[in-house]
């Protein structure tokens, strides 16, 4: 009875509950499956697409604080392609980093400086020009940079006591730039870096501005394009670098009493004269008895090694000492012929290294007037006396490097 009543009531008020009679119960009961079914769809979906935004938020909230709090760097050893840099001398991992981000091999400075930290081999990094790929990471920069087959070598060897001529020669065949370009570079030495005070003397000679003892001997590296100027500008640099660290102008002014331009010219005939380290000592030491000390020398300070740079200045051949002529010993007109100009030369007589240079601000004690080469191997023996001096000429005739007629 209830069920009919059921039937009936909802019957009248639903017509397709009336067509459908007796089932309408099910399908009414699916349809509202197929509602929750539709809902929970819906609800899916909608979670997804939150899900999604938040996904995509996040994403987007991480990269920001990946690329805010995190290096940037590439991965890697980079392209193919590749870039040249210059690590100068001096430069710190803040300079090395930046001059290698300029060139695009590593994706930031701080990439490369982290990485420095990282590995204790990184101060160890040399100065030059390096050939390196580019967007590598900053450890492997770090390992390109130690790695000498990553260097673009272009060295050249300035050995002591070469004159400017011939440095001339040299870096010219090297760099393939002619002669003619560092003759004129070198016409203004103050403009190449030597500081305006050095020409100046305390022994009453007039100045000769010159280029010659300010081009430092050691290897350098030269860039791909370098020019005369440049490269002379670099050896000028390394001079005034090592005589600041020798304290050589001071030095000179308030122990020996002489200007720095002097003490500049007896390091290079020092150079000239001997060519042991332990010997260059007692040689500066007689230099000075025979310039400065009247009381030990009254004659010029006859050296012949400054015949000899005259000599290449005229594009001569140099000579020996038993070689020297008469006529060119008595030649008063050339201002190297030390023995009849009294004094030191008019400018130094080629390009001291660093242990003449010290010889010179540091010179030995005695009263040595007198030294002389008596074998090949440049053994030198030094004398206070004519007798002394003489029996050291034996020697060396006795050894048959000296001539006989150079006896006493």
């Amino acid at each position: 009875m209830m069920i009919d009543d059921l039937d009936f009531a909802f019957d009248e008020h639903d017509d397709r509950g009336r067509h459908r009679r007796g089932r309408a119960p099910q399908r009414s009961s699916k349809k509202k499956k197929k509602k929750k079914k539709g809902r929970s769809v819906f609800a899916l979906l909608l979670t997804f697409l939150l899900l999604g935004g938040l996904g995509l938020g996040g994403y987007i909230g991480y990269k920001e604080f990946t690329e805010r709090f995190t290096t940037p760097d590439y991965a890697g050893q980079g392209l193919e392609e590749t870039a040249q840099v210059e690590i100068k001398t001096g430069a710190t991992q803040a300079d090395i980093a930046n001059a290698l981000h300029k060139a695009d091999i590593i994706k930031s400075p701080k990439a490369f400086v982290e990485a420095g930290l990282r590995n204790e081999d990184a101060l160890k990094i040399q100065p030059g020009f390096y050939k390196l790929r580019k967007q590598m990471s900053g450890d492997a920069a770090v390992t390109a940079l130690l790695d000498p087959k990553n260097r673009v070598v272009n060295g050249v060897t300035i050995q002591e006591g070469l004159i400017t001529l011939e440095i001339f020669a040299l870096l010219s065949k090297e760099l393939n730039i002619p002669v003619e370009d560092f003759k004129k570079a070198a016409e203004d030495p103050v403009k190449l870096g030597v500081p305006e005070w050095w020409f100046t003397r305390k022994d009453g000679k007039p100045v000769t501005k010159s280029i010659e003892g300010f081009l430092f001997p050691a290897t350098y590296e030269f860039a791909p394009k370098e020019t005369a100027e440049s490269a002379l500008k670099k050896m000028v640099n390394k001079f005034n670098t090592v005589v600041g660290q020798l304290k050589f102008a001071d030095r000179a002014q308030n122990e020996r009493k002489i200007s720095p331009l002097e003490a500049l010219i007896t390091a290079s005939i020092v150079e000239a004269e001997v060519n042991k380290a332990d010997d260059m000592p007692k040689t500066s030491r007689a230099i000075y008895n025979r310039v400065y000390n009247n009381d030990l020398w009254q004659r010029g300070m006859e050296v012949d090694a400054a015949f000899n740079y005259k000599f290449k200045l005229d594009g001569k051949d140099p000579k020996h000492s038993n070689e020297l002529l008469r006529s060119e010993l008595n030649n008063a007109s050339n201002p190297y012929n030390t023995y009849r100009n009294k004094g030191l030369t008019p400018t130094p007589i080629g390009n001291p290294g660093e242990n003449a240079l010290k010889a010179a601000i540091d010179p030995a004690v005695g009263k040595f007037i007198y030294w002389v080469a008596v074998d090949q191997q440049g053994t030198t023996l030094f004398a206070e006396t004519d007798s002394q001096h003489c029996a050291n000429i034996n020697i060396g005739i006795k050894n048959g490097f000296l001539a006989s007629s150079a006896r006493c």
